[in-house]
């Protein structure tokens, strides 16, 4: 007697049909009414299109004429990007054993999740719109709003490492009468040194590219001399920026993706 072959098939998300049919046909419902129920302004949309146009044909070609403008805004957001990262990893460090649970106590914990979720619950360019008013426009802008920018990222993904960590070598290290710091240096800081760096080195990156956008708000850097050129009409500039912006991006990226595989 032949034996019938049997072919595997994947186990559906949701193993009841009218449930996973009613979730579908939900989804599809909600989608066209929240997408009848806003205030799309189709003449104006059309009228863009003719706009669109003559931005896009003012871009090209790209001028870098103003070269000695375009690299000294680069090189602000550099520098932004560069201190922010350095002090946001820094006091990450700090509020990530505060925000672990099995390293801090539950008044130092509740503090240290409630740094984390502040810092991460306001978009950068929001943040930027405060230091900006608070202590006027410029780099200095830039470098707070990155600052809280990493503390948010940077101290819960940490955190978490912290808690994750292999709690025998802890125990280990107090068994042969190391203190406290001796067993952050010695047990904990082992674990968690090449999550911390692979962090730092993403964590430049990302700042490198919000620097760029929050520079539009006045907190300084590359997004400031590229907001100022679409002012004053300067498109074949604003093009000239957005490509040196990406370039910068590729580039980081190379240089990050080659130290992070050699870190491992």
């Amino acid at each position: 007697m032949a034996t019938q072959s049997r072919r595997w098939r994947k186990p559906p998300f949701i193993e009841n049909p009218w449930l996973r049919y009613a979730l579908i046909i939900g989804a599809v419902v909600y989608f066209v009414w929240a997408l009848s129920t806003l205030p799309f302004d189709w003449q104006r949309i059309m009228e863009g299109f003719p706009r669109a146009a003559r931005i896009f044909g003012g871009a090209f070609p790209p001028s870098f004429a103003r070269g000695e403008l375009l690299i000294e805004g680069f090189l602000e957001s550099l520098k932004i990007a560069i201190i922010a990262t350095a002090l946001g990893v820094s006091l990450s460090v700090m509020i990530a054993f505060m925000a672990a649970r099995n390293m801090a106590i539950m008044p130092v914990y509740l503090l240290g999740r409630a740094i984390v979720i502040v810092a991460r619950s306001f978009h950068p360019v929001i943040v930027a719109i405060l230091f900006v008013k608070a202590v006027g426009f410029g780099p200095l802008a830039g470098i707070l709003t990155l600052t809280v920018y990493s503390i948010g990222f940077v101290g819960k993904l940490l955190a978490e490492r912290i808690e994750e960590i292999d709690w025998g070598q802890v125990e280990a290290v107090r068994a042969a009468g190391a203190g406290y710091f001796k067993v952050l240096f010695f047990a904990v800081f082992p674990q968690i040194m090449p999550r911390q760096i692979g962090l730092g080195i993403y964590q430049l990156d990302s700042n490198l590219r919000a620097s760029a956008v929050v520079g539009i708000v006045g907190a300084g850097g590359i997004g400031s001399t590229l907001m100022n050129a679409f002012g004053r009409y300067d498109y074949d500039f604003a093009f000239a920026i957005l490509i040196v912006i990406v370039a910068a991006i590729l580039v980081a990226e190379g240089i990050s993706g080659r130290i992070r595989k050699h870190l491992w």
